[in-house]
């Protein structure tokens, strides 16, 4: 009997000292990675079993057995799939918590107004999210836009400007799909009536005009006032017939071939492209760039008026005119501006006529 009770005791001692080390085992912190830190991947279908045998083996908990106990009493959490970064010790319970909640590891991803496939491909590489050629690859397939812009080449124009959450390694085909999804939100949210006889919401082709217009906006203004007015310049344009002759759209043109070095020279005006609206009439065969939502709203309701030129004022602005004339002018004034020089010459001095007096005859001295 004596013996038993020795037995049972040793049992419980010995449960106590598990569950005791157990208990340990998730509440104090614990470090067995390196200090830079570590990265682990939990698969998609992985079981807290599996799950805990991969934060053991990468150093992150103390004891894989306790972290799959103290799982298991939290039945209806479950483990999130994803990379997870660990840089300093945590206890069982915050790396359980932390995996059951999704923190998985991201890093902010930011496109600007106006950048186009080529700028989002290069950064991507840059900041070593992918190779560039994974994601002007992605942006080849247009199946994304088929259903409300169809006839687009590729995705430019619909990779919304924003900051993405993204992790280490993010698929391309996944990161322009959510760029696209974005750009819908903020279509739906515009709520583009019809302008100017055209359709921004029910006519497809309508709309893939507006957004290349907007592009061609968001390119030659950073001021979202005048924005507006520049569209409301190129409406005018392509109203009367007139080709746009937009810079950009010949940069952009000459970037499809890997032609452009940074600078635009007056022979690149002529540079053989679809896009080269000093060669061609109408707008370019699709957008340049991805406009955000000031160049979409300002495409979609241009401001009336009666300018057909627009000239850099060296502030980030421009000049308006409404004849080739006045337009001139404009041009004499940015190019005093960029000397150095106040826009307008200084008026001429006062004429000085000299009010000679007659001598009276005979009286000559």
């Amino acid at each position: 009997m004596k013996f038993l009770l020795v037995i049972i005791l040793l049992i419980v001692l010995i449960a106590g000292g598990a569950a005791t080390s157990m208990w340990y085992g998730m509440t104090n912190p614990y470090q067995g990675f390196p200090a830079e830190g570590v990265f682990v991947d939990i698969p998609h279908g992985a079981s807290r079993r599996y799950a805990a045998y991969i934060l053991k083996k990468n150093g992150v908990i103390r004891s894989a057995t306790a972290f799959e106990i103290y799982a298991r009493r939290n039945p209806k959490r479950t483990l999130q799939a994803g990379e997870y970064f660990f840089d300093h010790a945590a206890t069982g319970m915050d790396v359980f918590w932390k995996l059951a909640k999704g923190n998985v590891y991201q890093q902010p991803f930011t496109v600007r107004e106006g950048e186009t496939m080529f700028d989002i491909a290069r950064e991507l590489a840059a900041g070593k999210f992918m190779p560039a050629g994974d994601f002007l690859f992605a942006v080849g397939d247009t199946a994304l836009i088929r259903d409300f812009a169809p006839g687009a080449q590729t995705l430019e124009g619909f990779l919304f400007p924003a900051t993405y959450e993204l992790p280490r390694h993010p698929s391309a085909s996944e990161l322009t799909a959510e760029m696209v999804r974005k750009f819908k939100e903020e279509w739906k949210r515009l709520g583009p009536p019809a302008t100017n006889g055209q359709a921004g919401g029910g006519d497809h082709r309508a709309m893939l005009r507006i957004v290349t217009l907007a592009s061609l906006v968001e390119r030659e203004t950073p001021k979202a006032e005048e924005r507006p007015l520049v569209a409301g310049v190129f409406a005018n344009r392509l109203r009367q017939g007139m080709r746009l002759q937009c810079d950009p759209t010949v940069i952009y043109g000459m970037e499809r071939f890997g032609k452009y070095n940074g600078t635009l020279t007056g022979k690149d005006l002529s540079f053989d492209s679809l896009y080269n609206t000093y060669e061609h009439g109408g707008l370019p065969p699709g957008p340049i760039g991805n406009p955000g939502e000031a160049s979409l709203r300002a495409a979609l309701r241009p401001a009336e008026s009666n300018y057909l030129y627009f000239v850099a004022n060296t502030q980030g602005g421009h000049f308006f005119s409404p004849t080739l004339a006045e337009h001139n002018k404009n041009v004499v004034k940015y190019r005093r501006l960029l000397a150095g020089l106040p826009a307008d010459p200084p008026p001429p001095p006062p004429s000085s006529k000299k009010n000679h007096k007659k001598p009276h005859r005979g009286a000559a001295r």
